[in-house]
């Protein structure tokens, strides 16, 4: 649903509802890169919002995490087998929830929030979030197999479409893909005859894994926010024809 400008932003603590007033009527505020002026609406569960360029989160008490996900946690909040999970691994409170998935024998970087319907719409598929992915395969990649994955599989889903891959190791492959269905990259290296051994995501647009060990995690800022909801907007890149 639709709301002032300058009443979401006073909720949201950047200043009074007439400072807010002000702020837009100084050019100061976008709303998904766009000048606003008074009286303007958003959606708070879409709309991106900047002041002076920088990101406002719009959810009261946002905290966003960064985790490295070791081997045998799953991505969810709880698991009626009893397995670990994610949120073991971050702070009780206040209560996050994984953003995306990770299988259960899949490492590397995952987000955690709860700016629900934000997030969600920062890092969903349709954005074009890039997700790049270290994955070691049985056996030497040829030439053909790392073609077909540039150009797309047939999965049983559908056609993929095509991955940025670069060969680090004759059985180890670097895949840059944007979409997100389950178990994508297993199943696209299976179908070009070559099984996942180990997969590691190191890469969620602009944040990088950096030196965090399996089962840490760090916040956020408010600068890699902003950057993530830039690279959302500028939307998947165009297949070409």
């Amino acid at each position: 649903m639709s709301e002032r400008v300058h009443k979401v932003l006073a909720r949201a603590g950047v200043a009074s509802r007439r400072r807010c007033e002000e702020l837009i009527a100084e050019g100061r505020v976008e709303v998904n890169g766009v000048v606003v002026e008074l009286g303007a609406q958003l959606d708070v569960s879409s709309d991106i919002v900047t002041i002076d360029g920088a990101f406002v989160p719009l959810a009261p008490d946002a905290v966003y995490y960064v985790l490295n996900k070791p081997v045998g946690y799953v991505t969810t909040a709880h698991d009626p087998q009893g397995r670990p999970t994610v949120v073991d691994l971050v702070p009780p409170e206040p209560r996050v929830f994984p953003v995306g998935r990770l299988d259960l024998d899949t490492e590397g970087l995952l987000l955690l929030t709860n700016d629900g319907e934000r997030h969600h719409r920062i890092t969903h598929p349709s954005s074009g979030i890039e997700k790049e992915y270290l994955a070691e395969v049985e056996g030497a990649t040829s030439r053909s197999a790392l073609r077909r994955l540039r150009e797309g599989v047939e999965l049983d889903d559908g056609m993929t479409a095509p991955a940025k891959v670069a060969l680090v190791h004759p059985n180890v492959l670097r895949l840059v893909i944007h979409e997100g269905r389950n178990r994508q990259v297993r199943r696209m290296c299976a179908a070009v005859g070559y099984p996942v051994v180990r997969l590691v995501r190191v890469r969620i647009g602009t944040l990088v894994i950096e030196s965090l060990a399996p089962g840490q995690w760090r916040t956020l800022d408010g600068d890699e926010v902003r950057a993530l909801a830039a690279a959302a907007a500028a939307g998947p890149p165009t297949r070409p024809r």
